[in-house]
């Protein structure tokens, strides 16, 4: 499946805001902070106002980076947001929260959505039980997610193991750091997801 492999960075500066794409190194090497302008030789135009549709597009592009999803896939998550009871935007985020290669990032697997996504693609992650090296597969309360045991002798394993004590878990995760598992306890929350969206913007945008 085709992946967007230009700079990072670049995305952000777009978006305006960090999109922490590149793990820790978004806090200690940050290009937004030295040059905060959009890319692209009209980056200094200043004061065109945005139409109601650029706001939507823009919001729905920002959410689409954030998570890594390409355009078809996102749409498909938001038409099965769609089918769940309750407010769009907000299942929207929880169907995105929910993904296999968000769920190895919350429980401190992976420093990036985009590396937790090649790791589960490489087959690394059990999933109760059985090996799963689909990102978008849909994790659901109650889940145990674990390094396959024959990956746990990897380097990097071996040092995410050693680091995972220090790493601030979301908290409707539970992990172990001896047994590099953890379990989706329950769905979160709106409020918990730490993320600066307009999901309603998204919906509108879809809803045109």
């Amino acid at each position: 499946m085709a992946r967007y492999t230009g700079p990072v960075c670049k995305l952000c500066r777009r978006e305006g805001m960090k999109l922490f794409l590149k793990g820790d190194k978004c806090f200690s090497n940050c290009t937004i902070e030295k040059r905060p302008m959009p890319p692209g030789p009209h980056a200094q135009r200043r004061g065109r106002k945005v139409s109601d549709f650029g706001l939507q597009l823009r919001e729905k592009q920002k959410a689409r980076r954030i998570y890594g999803v390409l355009e078809r896939q996102f749409r498909r998550h938001f038409e099965a947001a769609e089918k769940r009871p309750g407010l769009t935007g907000e299942n929207l985020l929880l169907v995105l929260e929910m993904r296999l290669d968000n769920v190895v990032y919350r429980l401190g697997l992976a420093d990036s959505r985009s590396q937790a996504r090649q790791i589960v693609r490489h087959g690394h992650i059990i999933v109760n039980g059985q090996k799963t090296d689909i990102p978008s597969y849909i994790c659901k309360p109650g889940d145990e997610i674990r390094v396959a045991d024959a990956s746990k002798g990897n380097e990097y394993f071996q040092t995410v193991q050693l680091s995972l004590p220090r790493k601030q878990i979301a908290g409707w995760m539970s992990v172990s750091a001896s047994n590099l598992a953890g379990r989706m306890e329950r769905v979160p929350t709106r409020d918990e997801l730490g993320i600066d969206l307009n999901e309603q913007l998204i919906v509108e945008f879809y809803s045109r």
